[in-house]
C-alpha cells in the first residue's frame, strides 16, 4: 500500500490476476463488455474494472465506488486483486480503468503519466495518508524515550524475535508494498532487521496481541485505518521529513510525509468511460467514512458490498453529490 510496490513481479501476473477477477454482481469478467463499451444484452451500462491492492481501506473505498457504479448508473464493475505496480502496468494493457486510492508513487506518474500516457490523475480522495512505525502503547507508557528513533538501540533487545536473530524486529506486511524500511535502518544506524510478516492481517493480529498482552513490538503501519480506534498504538518518531529528502531510495534518511491520497485512471476511460468516469473523478470521502466501512468488513463479518450498502444508506447526501448530472 502505499508507496509500495515490487518491481520486480512480471506483467504477465497482471494478465492472469486480471482476467480472472469477479465482478461485483458475481460474474467472472471473462463474458464482460469493455469498458466504455455500449449496454448489453443485460442491459449494463459497460463494465468498469477498478483494481484491488492488498489492504481494506484501499478495498472499502473500490466497493463504495463499485456499489454505485452499479446500483445507480447500471455498471457490470470487476474488482481483480492486482498488486499496485502491476495495476498501473493494467491501464496499457486494459486490464484496468481505476485505481481507486494510489499513495504517491512519483515515479510510476512519470511513467504512466507523463512518458507513456497511459494514465491520469482523477483528483484527491480526500483522504490523508501517512506511513509510519508503531509501538504498542505500553511501550511508551513504560519507556518514555523509545518514541524517539535515536533511542530504539538501546531497546533493541527487547524486540529480538527468532527471525531477527541478534538485531531487534521491525515487522512489515504484505511483501509486494515498497518501502524505505531497509534504507532507513542502513542510514539511522539501526541494529534492527525488517522482518516480513505477509500481509496487512499479520500487522493487525501483531498489534492487537502486543498491546492486549503486553508484548514488544515495531511495526510498520498506516492511517487511515480502522485499528487505530480499536489498539492503542503510538508511533515512533523518525527523522522530519522535508521535501525531497526521499528521492534518492537507497539514501532515504527521513520519515515518510503525510500524503493527499488520489485517484488514477487510464486514459481511455477518460474519455470513454462517461458517467461512471465522472463518478470516480466525483468521489471524495474522508479517513472515518473510510475507517467506518472498512471496520464493517473485517470485524463485523460484512463483504465489501454489504458494507458498502450500509455506508451507503447512511450517507445519502454525500453520495449524490458525486452521481453525474
Amino acid at each position: 500500500m502505499k508507496i509500495r510496490l515490487l518491481a520486480g513481479l512480471m506483467v504477465l501476473g497482471l494478465a492472469a490476476v486480471g482476467c480472472g477477477g469477479a465482478t461485483v454482481d458475481g460474474t467472472t469478467g471473462a463474458s464482460a463488455p469493455a469498458s466504455g463499451s455500449s449496454a448489453s444484452a443485460s442491459g449494463s451500462a459497460g463494465t468498469v474494472k477498478i483494481a484491488i491492492n492488498p489492504w481494506v481501506g484501499y478495498e472499502a473505498s473500490a466497493n463504495v465506488v463499485a456499489y454505485l457504479l452499479k446500483n445507480e448508473l447500471g455498471y457490470t464493475v470487476e474488482l481483480p486483486e492486482i498488486k499496485e505496480q502491476l495495476a498501473w502496468e493494467g491501464f496499457e494493457t486494459g486490464d484496468v480503468d481505476v485505481i481507486i486510492e494510489n499513495w504517491g508513487h512519483p515515479d510510476l506518474k512519470k511513467q504512466f503519466i507523463e512518458e507513456k500516457k497511459t494514465a491520469q490523475v482523477a483528483g484527491s480522495t480526500g483522504n490523508k495518508g501517512v506511513i509510519g512505525w508503531y509501538i504498542p502503547k505500553w511501550m511508551a507508557d513504560k519507556h518514555p524515550d523509545i518514541t524517539d528513533y535515536k533511542n530504539l538501540n538501546k531497546y533493541a533487545s527487547l524486540f529480538k524475535t527468532s527471525e531477527s536473530g541478534d538485531k531487534g524486529q521491525l515487522l512489515f506486511g504484505d511483501p509486494s508494498y515498497v518501502s524505505n524500511e531497509e534504507a532507513l535502518i542502513k542510514n539511522l544506524k539501526l541494529n534492527y532487521k525488517v522482518v516480513v510478516g505477509g500481509s496487512e492481517a499479520a500487522l493487525i493480529k501483531g498489534a492487537q496481541q502486543a498491546q492486549e498482552q503486553k508484548k514488544a513490538l515495531l511495526f510498520y503501519f498506516w492511517d487511515p485505518h480502522w485499528l487505530f480506534s480499536k489498539t492503542d498504538l503510538v508511533r515512533v518518531n523518525l527523522p522530519a521529513y522535508t521535501e525531497g529528502c526521499d528521492a534518492e531510495p537507497k539514501k532515504v534518511a527521513c520519515d515518510y510525509p503525510e500524503m493527499d491520497l488520489d485517484k488514477i485512471v487510464s486514459t481511455k476511460f477518460t474519455q470513454t468511460g462517461g458517467k461512471a468516469y465522472e463518478l470516480v473523478k466525483n468521489f471524495t470521502w474522508t479517513n472515518e467514512d473510510q475507517n467506518a466501512v472498512a471496520d464493517d468488513m473485517t470485524n463485523n463479518g460484512m463483504t465489501g458490498e454489504e458494507a458498502a450498502k450500509k455506508w451507503v444508506e447512511a450517507n445519502t447526501a454525500k453520495w449524490q453529490a458525486w452521481i453525474p448530472k
